[in-house]
């Protein structure tokens, strides 16, 4: 099961980590005592419904986020469902090539052999098996933190069929001239499946936290941490859009998606 080397894995199929730790591009302007309590880590979890080990990812992402494993630094959770299993007998409803993509450059940048799900990465540094509750722990008490930007946001519904979110605010990270990426999330949970066929056949899948749109705000170069940024991003929503299920994820990236900061901002009610 694993063509163009891409892997299906389950528990202790791979190794648990691989790190890369280039900074040179972000330096953090606060004590080491704030950066030391720092903001959350960004967790992303690479899976998919045609993949037969992927709801065990699943349902530990699901435990991290709600707070089963009570640790002391806060997480920001995001699933990407790629696509290269969807010739396996079950499209994954949410699989894109926009997130294999995005794995891709992960497989590079860690220089790893190969795609696989269920991947975890945290901070776009360490990566392991998604299943692998130890690893996975380990993975995230060792992570660089970073303070959380400080952005507050403005939502409109332009159309029936669209979300626009302004954000201004400060990164809270002094930034050189390689520049980073501020990049905004439409995440949405609660979302249940039933697979009659592929690997999951007869099984009733549950997800969250699932990437639905993925925007650019911004690239910034050459700023101080105290700087206001703002920008504005527009989402196109998909049918059955529902804002009390989702919320938005900011993160600060380099080019090889290492993570220099992430805040989670929850859509209003009334949205």
């Amino acid at each position: 099961m694993a063509p163009r080397l891409l892997s299906c894995f389950g528990k202790g199929n791979r190794d648990s980590s691989s790190k890369n730790q280039n900074h040179a591009n972000v330096t953090v302007d606060v004590s080491a005592e704030e950066q030391r309590r720092g903001g959350a880590l960004l967790v992303e979890l690479f899976s998919s419904q045609g993949c037969a080990t992927s709801p065990a990812a699943d349902l530990l992402v699901s435990r991290l986020g709600r707070g089963d494993f009570q640790l002391e630094m806060p997480v920001i959770i995001l699933a990407f469902h790629v696509d290269y299993w969807d010739y396996m007998g079950w499209k994954d409803p949410y699989g894109s090539s926009q997130w294999t993509v995005r794995q891709k450059a992960y497989v590079e940048s860690l220089k790893l052999d190969t795609m696989f799900t269920p991947q975890i990465v945290v901070q776009g540094r360490t990566q392991c098996v998604g299943n692998d509750e130890e690893a996975l722990l380990s993975s995230i008490v060792n992570a660089p933190r970073f303070p959380a930007p400080t952005f507050q946001a403005t939502f409109l519904r332009p159309t029936p069929d669209s979300l626009q979110v302004s954000l201004s605010g400060a990164l809270r990270a002094k930034v050189d001239h390689n520049g980073v990426k501020v990049m905004v999330a439409l995440y949405e949970s609660g979302l249940v499946t039933d697979c009659p066929r592929g690997e999951n056949k007869g099984r009733v899948l549950s997800n969250e936290y699932v990437v639905r749109k993925l925007e650019k705000l911004c690239t910034v170069k050459d700023i101080s941490a105290k700087k206001t940024v703002s920008g504005t991003v527009n989402f196109a929503l998909w049918e059955g859009f529902n804002g009390s299920k989702c919320g938005v994820a900011v993160f600060v990236e380099d080019n090889s998606h290492q993570i220099f900061g992430s805040q989670s901002i929850q859509l209003p009610d009334t949205i």
